[in-house]
């Protein structure tokens, strides 16, 4: 039989060799993968990444997008951008929402500014700098864009692509963003053609960013302003974020953001707390 000694070490050994076992397993079991968001990117040029290539496909998708960044970062699982270049809000409705899903958690939508005839405001004003002849064209694209900011139409069509989202994704934070100026603004000066055109782009950009805000507001989507972040930096900077090839004016990457574009994009959202567990 055993001494009391050595019977009082029994008990202390074999809780030493449970403790060390314990201890073992926890070192052997794997580490709990964090559970990030499921996210899907939806919209026009502006959210596929156009401007800062190389190119995945005919939508001008890039991994510079500002959605990849942020799946490059880990902070959320993207499943997929689903967006494409010259999409409307209307486009985003009808090809874009059969990727959402009950178990999308995350949304974000860069949209609107096609609706407006973003393209067209571009080629023909642009034009009108060198050719008076193209005023005209100018003049009815821009009016046509102010129109349909002011009678509340662009409003009205974000809302709707908004309450279509939240009805394919039941269960997902929706977040707009806005878009940058082209030209970091500037007094207007009527003896100086461009700082006329830098004015106008100016008020269209305000108008456009205003109407999705409204409609964010209206729908209880978040939404995010790139503005401040693109400060200083527009194509008439010294270190502009959005391109302009003046020696190929019909260049597929002109006033859309580069890839400095997009991480500033990318930083918009991040600090909003787009990227961050709700």
């Amino acid at each position: 039989m055993a001494s009391p000694a050595v019977q009082r070490r029994r008990p202390a050994f074999a809780a030493a060799l449970a403790a060390l076992a314990i201890t073992a397993g926890m070192a052997a079991a794997p580490a709990q993968a964090v559970d990030k968001e499921k996210y899907i990117a939806l919209g026009d040029s502006y959210a596929a990444g156009q401007g800062a290539g190389p190119y995945l496909d005919s939508c001008y998708r890039s991994d510079n997008a500002y959605s990849e960044l942020a799946d490059v970062d880990k902070t959320v699982q993207l499943v997929v951008n689903a967006a494409c270049s010259g999409k409307t809000t209307w486009d985003v409705v009808n090809t874009q929402l059969r990727q959402l899903n009950k178990s999308t958690e995350l949304v974000t939508i860069t949209a609107g500014g096609n609706n407006l005839g973003f393209g067209q405001i571009i080629t023909s004003c642009g034009a009108a700098l060198s050719d008076p002849a193209a005023a005209p064209a100018c003049d009815a694209a821009t009016s046509a864009a102010a129109a349909m900011i002011g009678s509340g139409q662009l409003t009205r069509d974000v809302i709707s692509m908004i309450q279509s989202v939240k009805a394919a994704a039941p269960n997902a934070r929706i977040v707009v963003t806005g878009y940058p100026y082209l030209y970091d603004p500037v007094a207007p000066n009527p003896a100086d053609p461009l700082s006329l055109f830098i004015n106008q782009a100016t008020l269209l950009a305000d108008g456009l960013d205003a109407s999705i805000a409204a409609a964010a507001a209206a729908t209880g989507a978040q939404y995010v302003d790139v503005r401040t972040a693109f400060a200083g930096h527009g194509v008439n900077s010294a270190d502009p974020w959005i391109n302009l090839d003046l020696a190929n004016p019909a260049s597929p990457d002109n006033f859309h953001p580069n890839a400095a574009g997009y991480q500033a994009y990318f930083a918009a959202l991040s600090s909003s707390g787009v990227y961050s567990a709700p």
